[in-house]
C-alpha cells in the first residue's frame, strides 16, 4: 500500500463513533491538503469487508455525496451511531464533525 493510502486510512481510522469528517479534512489531516478527490477515491475502492469507517466521511457541504443503494447505506450507518441525517442526506457540521485536539 502507498504512503499516501496508509496516510489516509490511518486518520479515517481515528474519526470516533458518532462523528463525521470530511474528504478535505481526512486529505488536510494526512498531510495532502487539497487532495480531496483522491480521498473520495480511495474509499470508493475499499473492499466491501473494510473495517475502516469510511462512512463517517461526508463531503464539505456536509452531504452523503453517494447516490443508490449506497446513499442509503451510508446514511442508515450514520443514523445507527446517533448521527442525525437529514430525508436529503445532510448532517450538521457543527454538531457533528470530529475537531481532533
Amino acid at each position: 500500500m502507498d504512503q499516501f493510502l496508509m496516510q489516509i486510512f490511518a486518520v479515517i481510522h481515528q474519526i470516533p463513533c458518532g462523528k463525521v469528517s470530511t474528504y478535505g479534512d481526512i486529505a488536510r489531516m494526512a498531510g495532502y491538503p487539497g487532495y480531496a478527490r483522491h480521498v473520495g477515491k480511495a474509499l470508493g475502492n475499499l473492499p466491501p469487508d473494510s473495517t475502516l469507517p469510511w462512512f463517517r466521511v461526508i463531503n464539505s457541504k456536509g452531504e452523503i455525496s453517494l447516490t443508490g443503494p449506497d446513499w442509503e447505506r451510508q446514511r442508515e450507518k450514520l443514523v445507527a451511531e446517533g448521527i442525525a441525517v437529514s430525508s436529503a442526506g445532510k448532517i450538521a457540521l457543527r454538531l457533528f464533525r470530529w475537531q481532533p485536539v
